[in-house]
């Protein structure tokens, strides 16, 4: 009697985290778009009073750092609201096809230029999440 209770609050709990970690996605993805699609620095603007500023977390190495990070910490949102769903794989589909259309949009907009570092950083930001999230998988 007691374990069927504790299964209900955990079940409730579990799906009220969900639901949060799907609308929370959501949100940082259309953020996301948002900031891609400006023509400037949105960052650079408000810390810097010039959106031609592009402000740097680290130092890039062979790939673009800031699209990088915020690519895995997009895909990881996504794949933590989704991991117990359907629609996982049309997540990482999604992902993957988000991940190079936005950069190649670069190419039309206003002082934003296409730059094949961060196109491999946002694609090696998606890989690396789907990648342990599939090894995780497959040994659960």
């Amino acid at each position: 009697m007691i374990a069927d209770k504790t299964d209900k609050i955990n079940k409730i709990i579990m799906k009220k985290i969900s639901s949060i970690l799907i609308k929370g996605f959501h949100c940082t993805n259309l953020i996301l778009i948002a900031f891609y699609l400006y023509p400037g620095s949105i960052w650079g603007h408000f810390l810097y009073n010039n959106s031609s500023i592009q402000p740097q977390i680290t130092r890039d190495f062979l790939i673009s750092s800031n699209h990088f990070y915020v690519f895995f910490f997009l895909s990881i949102i996504g794949i933590l609201a989704y991991m117990n769903t359907k629609k996982i794989n049309f997540l990482t589909n999604y992902l993957f096809l988000l991940s190079i259309v936005l950069e190649f949009f670069h190419m039309f907009i206003p002082n934003r230029s296409f730059e094949l570092k961060d196109l491999f950083g946002n694609i090696i930001g998606v890989t690396i999440v789907v990648v342990i999230y599939k090894i995780k998988k497959k040994y659960e």
